[in-house]
């Protein structure tokens, strides 16, 4: 690979590595914010104007806070599990197109990339509840397992359904294909339905939050963790949800396009700079309505749960998909 295009990229993993940090980190501060409005409370307001320095007193905080490994524990695995976690979170983004020319790893099976670093994420909830040696975490763990799992399959049903639509697995494609208001979800409101629900559940957002779920297992899967350890482990979530609605703007929502755009007859640079504003305003929408549903709707009960992803979500998908493939054999 020639120099210039390896200063490049890495510039450009630096740039997106801030950027996700950043907004991981203040959406902290606006999760905190919108569910002090809903409750018809302040919120931070302390550190800084509105509370803006919040999320930098919290990592202060996490960094300061005194750091201990339960005596029982599987020590190399307990400090093995939140950086596994984190990493699975920021590698995920490396796939996504935030411009026409803005994209850390074009890779023609984008969305598989994708759905295979999901599905390794769980492992770092799994280890570090199971080497805690803690009850409460072991059971927070088993549950993030079986959740995550048994959501993934809806998840990849509708992810078919947007294949069987666009023709390609990768991310940038699928995005081109949506150019002006030809956005997916026009196609697909059932599947961007489901899929946000999915979303939700493999992000252990409430009211999918069972492995946390502090009034049955005191802190979940995370219990016995503190310090940065447990701040990688609370990060990494804000992260995944980062990502997550990144990943639905980019299949459902058009991605970079916006009607009246055409980023060919722009300068390149500005194109993208443009492109990225778009998809970040958009993804930002999509962290608001996370934080929105968390604040709005009471945790499920575990039977509940697998209820509604076994019962109702997967027959949902395939259903969606069916009748995806009949559109695309009558319609083409």
């Amino acid at each position: 690979m020639p120099l210039y295009l390896i200063i490049e990229k890495s510039v450009l993993v630096l740039f997106l590595f801030a950027v996700t940090m950043g907004v991981a980190a203040y959406s902290t501060w606006a999760e905190r914010k919108i569910a002090a409005f809903l409750q018809d409370r302040l919120g931070p307001n302390r550190a800084g104007v509105f509370g803006l320095l919040q999320p930098l007193a919290d990592g202060v905080k996490m960094f300061m806070k005194e750091e201990f490994i339960p005596s029982n524990a599987e020590k190399l695995l307990f400090i093995a599990g939140p950086g596994l976690f984190m990493f699975t979170a920021l590698m995920t983004g490396a796939v996504i197109p935030w411009g026409p020319n803005l994209q850390i790893a074009d890779l023609n099976i984008g969305i598989l990339y994708v759905l295979g670093f999901v599905s390794v994420g769980v492992y770092g909830i799994m280890i570090g509840g199971w080497a805690s040696n803690n009850k409460y975490s072991l059971f927070g763990a088993i549950r993030a397992s079986s959740q995550m799992i048994s959501y993934e399959l809806a998840m990849g049903l509708v992810v078919i359904a947007i294949i069987m639509l666009t023709g390609s697995l990768d991310l940038k494609a699928i995005a081109e294909q949506q150019k002006g208001f030809n956005w997916n979800i026009i196609y697909q409101p059932f599947g961007f339905l489901i899929y946000c629900i999915t979303a939700l559940a493999e992000c252990n957002r409430a009211p999918f939050d069972l492995p946390e779920c502090e009034t049955e297992l005191i802190g979940g899967f995370h219990t016995e963790y503190s310090s940065m350890k447990l701040g990688f482990y609370l990060f990494a979530e804000y992260i995944n949800m980062f990502i997550s609605a990144a990943v639905i703007a980019t299949l459902y929502l058009g991605g970079y396009n916006m009607p009246g755009l055409d980023y060919s007859a722009m300068n390149p640079i500005v194109g993208n700079a443009i492109a990225f504003v778009v998809l970040f305003t958009k993804t930002l929408l999509g962290v608001f309505v996370f934080i929105w549903v968390r604040w709005t709707l009471p945790r499920f009960r575990y039977d509940q749960l697998m209820h509604l992803g076994w019962k109702i979500l997967i027959p949902l998908a395939i259903l969606n998909m069916l009748l995806t493939g009949a559109g695309v054999l009558i319609f083409g």
